[in-house]
């Protein structure tokens, strides 16, 4: 059993978010399922997408199926429910609805296969998850992310993650590992000041500033996405925080402008992020600081060396080239579930 599954434990939830479709997600999830100790723990698991298909529905190619065991509790769609294939405790039907119907919470009697399609945003899988560690003190919750959803690896939701990439992100070897440090650089981004944290965390719109007074000011602009952002009067200002999304533009802007140089820039967490590696490399290069209000603790990062076209790339070589880029171990879980 790989070590990663311990550090898991130390955390009540971990969200497992893949960067591409078909970059092993599904595989990582079962591996995980099949090794936490479930007779010792208390293990609740969901999906802000739909998960545990026999075939992709966009690729067309086979995807491993989500095996829930005896004990496991699980969140999912009325319709996904009804086609389940183990016997199950229901528990709760949500007032919550889905595209699938509303999310059904039960506990697994007996082992068995389940589509996996839980709460649809960031704010329902946070309910979801609080009222089953109220409820049914559960220890750990597992959630499987959704592409392009890095909302359920926010961590506003949960407190570790594991990323999936591969051949699918970039069949490049060299592109594939630049892509995913970005990513992982984004997540590792430092907290600020619990002091900047207890200011900053209330405000969830607009763009902030705090002068060397210790002083809160808005900004005229709503958004770094405004065209017109002026930074007039800002002379004294030690702290900039985007409340909403951070974007290639601003960021180019703040790291353009000579007032600014010294200023720490401020997000509430990685997944507000949207800027390119090139933007993000030339503003830390020209000094630039940017930090979180919140972050995940990166458990591990899992490869899966094949793309949907049948490309494949040595898992050898991936993983340590990955592996040495981002200071992380670094797995092939099919590779390794062979060995």
């Amino acid at each position: 059993m790989l070590p990663f599954i311990d550090d898991i434990l130390r955390y009540d939830s971990l969200s497992i978010v893949g960067l591409e479709k078909n970059t092993g997600k599904t595989e990582c999830l079962k591996y995980v399922l099949d090794r936490l100790p479930v007779e010792a723990k208390r293990i609740a698991v969901t999906s802000i997408g739909i998960d545990g298909e026999t075939v992709d529905q966009v690729t067309r190619t086979q995807k491993p199926e989500i095996v829930l065991r005896q004990g496991m509790y699980f969140g999912t769609s009325e319709m996904h429910y009804r086609q389940r294939r183990l016997v199950s405790e229901l528990i709760d039907v949500s007032d919550e609805s889905t595209s699938l119907g509303r999310v059904v919470t039960a506990k697994a009697l007996t082992g068995g296969k389940i589509l996996l399609s839980g709460p649809s945003s960031a704010s329902s899988l946070r309910r979801w998850m609080g009222e089953m560690q109220q409820r049914f003190a559960i220890d750990l919750v597992v959630i499987d992310g959704a592409l392009s959803r890095m909302s359920s690896a926010s961590p506003a939701v949960s407190q570790s993650m594991i990323l999936a990439t591969g051949a699918a992100y970039s069949a490049n070897m060299a592109t594939l590992v630049s892509k995913t440090a970005h990513v992982v650089d984004l997540v590792n981004l430092d907290l600020t000041t619990e002091a900047n944290i207890a200011r900053l965390m209330p405000l969830e719109k607009g763009l902030w500033f705090i002068d060397k007074d210790g002083n809160l000011n808005g900004l005229d602009a709503v958004t770094s996405l405004s065209k017109d952002i002026h930074f007039d009067g800002m002379d004294d200002c030690r702290t900039l925080y985007v409340a909403g999304a951070l974007v290639d533009g601003f960021l180019e802007k703040v790291r353009k402008n000579k007032t600014l140089k010294q200023v720490e820039l401020v997000v509430r967490d990685f997944t507000k992020i949207f800027v390119t590696p090139q933007q993000f490399r030339l503003f830390l290069k020209a000094g630039g600081r940017i930090s979180v209000l919140q972050k995940s603790k990166l458990i591990a990062v899992t490869v899966n060396p094949t793309s949907p076209s049948g490309y494949v790339l040595d898992s050898d070589t991936l993983c340590g080239r990955l592996s040495e880029a981002i200071q992380l171990p670094v797995y092939d879980l099919l590779k390794n579930n062979k060995q």
